[in-house]
């Protein structure tokens, strides 16, 4: 087998998988994140998943932060992004815009990623590294869902577990 190198090779695939996988309207909402590396990391997945935009509240930092473009590697120009002052009033808009909230988080009455009826039209809800995802936040969600864990670790980076799951979301089974 061998690599396509060539930028109109890679256009091809992309707009195939695109067909393949037309029907999901999909949004992250980044609750009050603190690591501009890890942001920079979401807009490169938002782009890589065909996300609609970032929505973004409190402390998260927005660009043009440097380390934001040092790992987004562009896509940050390529992905709109909506700032919020207020966790709730975010959570609250996306309702109102029809978005299904579901929080990513080790939470009661979480389903695991892989047995998850993803809604088409999704806001993937992943909070702070260090708190999760806010009570205040928790209570608009209308489901979470959790990565299974196998090691000795009780969670992943953030940007890679909203990844699994997009990704699910995405895709199917």
């Amino acid at each position: 087998m061998k690599a396509i190198r060539s930028k109109t090779g890679v256009r091809k695939l992309h707009k195939a998988d695109r067909e393949r996988y037309p029907d999901l309207e999909l949004v992250f909402f980044l609750q009050d994140w603190e690591d501009a590396y890890n942001v920079g990391s979401m807009f490169r997945l938002a782009d890589s998943v065909g996300a609609r935009e970032l929505v973004v509240t409190g402390r998260t930092p927005l660009p043009p932060d440097p380390m934001i473009g040092v790992t987004s590697l562009g896509h940050h120009r390529r992905i709109p992004v909506r700032q919020f002052a207020g966790h709730e009033e975010a959570a609250q808009a996306l309702k109102e815009e029809g978005y299904a909230l579901v929080a990513i988080e080790i939470a009661e009455g979480a389903v695991s990623v892989e047995s998850f009826d993803y809604p088409r039209k999704l806001c993937l809800v992943l909070g702070n590294e260090a708190g999760g995802v806010y009570g205040s936040v928790m209570k608009h969600c209308d489901a979470a869902v959790q990565v299974p864990m196998f090691g000795k670790g009780r969670s992943m980076n953030v940007v890679v577990a909203a990844a699994v799951v997009a990704y699910r979301a995405r895709i199917g089974s």
